[in-house]
């Protein structure tokens, strides 16, 4: 094999022209992310924080319409309570969904954590708290040719569908992320069908890695977490709801209570941290997204196969490689955990986690817990035994990781 830095100076220059088109989008992210702040008079003051109950923060409500403005929301829920982005999820589904209503999930069946929020996975005691338990009834739209199903989601909806849950990255999957334009589209025949229904996105792995958000292309209500792209790799927890305000608010009842919604919840000195993640994250996630590109083009070259393709347009910040056996996904994952800056002397191992129905290996030497905006690797143990690989907080970090790979596999 080559040398493995001329194999990366070679990819290099091979993407020289596709990293100028991610670079676009990140000023243009940039500046959007930029007026906001300067719009909503973003100061000093507004880094402060209260105590108890959490009344009068006016950090929290400027923090509010800060996201609110980036994303093209009426009004948007930013808050550290939130404990995963599963949890954020949950909030919009329970809160904005009743006993009688129906669910559909329109491309196929969602990651394993969100099954067993709605009752399709779990074991007894988790499904008397699911969705369904709580009268919601569920449907899905399976995938045609492990792609969205067009067709199959305008013959599904129907007057009585209240939501459909729309999963922008592909989580632990092998179908294809979710461009805007496809979100785009969905929302369209939704819309079409009953413009009643609500289009709930799952936005998490996608924020500002296109120059547009869902709310952009029809979409009634976001979430995510900030401990990945928006939080620009420095927020320590928590999560953001944004779109129509009623959503937003019945959403907000779910995380507090009917009476305190927006209003309440102490941030713990947490504002400055979540405004300086969110100006960072647009350029913290075109890294990323380099980064993942370069992945793409260097395992096609050694023949792996590793999807998207490098010269394939980005919807989220993962790169799936395909290692059809479990012992390479767990030395790949391995590898990455040993050049990571947090815990590299760590030797991940399959094992059992709240919310997988299979074992996971994750590679995460991160600085903040679970953090995926921090290069991590991870993958469940089944067929076909894939590897999703993500984050980089800075460009140097992956092609640093994918050196010293290609340098292992050499040996």
């Amino acid at each position: 094999m080559k040398n493995s830095l001329e194999i990366i100076k070679k990819a290099e220059k091979d993407l020289h022209g596709i990293f100028e088109e991610i670079e676009e989008i990140r000023d243009y992210n940039q500046e959007k992310v930029l007026n906001a702040f300067i719009e909503n008079r973003v100061a000093p003051e507004h880094f402060y924080t209260v105590s108890g109950y959490g009344h009068d923060d006016i950090g929290r409500e400027v923090l509010d319409k800060v996201f609110a403005d980036v994303f093209k929301a009426e009004k948007a829920l930013v808050r550290i309570h939130f404990a995963s982005g599963t949890h954020t999820l949950a909030c919009c589904l329970f809160g904005n969904l009743r006993p009688g209503d129906k669910l559909i999930s329109v491309v196929g069946s969602p990651y394993d954590t969100m099954q067993e929020v709605i009752g399709t996975l779990g074991d007894d005691e988790t499904k008397e708290d699911s969705l369904i338990a709580h009268g919601i009834i569920y449907e899905e739209v399976p995938l045609k040719n492990n792609d969205v199903d067009l067709t199959g989601i305008a013959n599904a909806v129907d007057e009585n569908t209240t939501m459909v849950l729309i999963q922008r990255s592909k989580g632990y999957s092998t179908r294809k992320s979710l461009s805007i334009e496809t979100i785009g589209k969905i929302c369209e025949i939704v819309k079409r069908k009953n413009p009643d229904c609500i289009c709930f996105v799952d936005n998490c792995y996608g924020e500002f890695v296109d120059s547009k958000e869902p709310l952009e292309v029809g979409a009634d209500l976001i979430a995510g977490s900030l401990i990945k792209n928006p939080g620009g790799g420095i927020v320590e927890a928590g999560g953001y709801i944004a779109g129509k305000s009623r959503l937003v608010d019945r959403s907000a009842n779910r995380l507090t209570a009917p009476g305190i919604g927006c209003e309440g919840g102490a941030m713990f000195n947490q504002h400055r941290l979540i405004f300086q993640g969110l100006f960072m994250a647009p350029s913290v996630v075109s890294d990323a997204v380099k980064g993942a590109i370069l992945a793409a083009k260097i395992f096609e070259e050694i023949g792996y196969d590793s999807y998207p393709k490098f010269n394939e347009k980005r919807t989220d910040i993962i790169q799936n490689i395909i290692f059809n056996a479990p012992e390479p996904l767990e030395e790949f994952c391995r590898t990455i955990q040993s050049f990571s800056p947090v815990n590299g002397y760590v030797t991940p191992i399959p094992e059992y986690i709240p919310g997988y129905e299979d074992k996971v290996i994750m590679a995460g030497g991160t600085f903040i817990e679970g953090s995926t905006i921090e290069l991590s690797a991870d993958g469940p143990i089944r067929p076909p035994y894939v590897a999703y690989m993500q984050g980089g907080l800075n460009y140097a970090h992956v092609k640093i990781a994918l050196k010293k790979f290609l340098e292992k596999i050499d040996n």
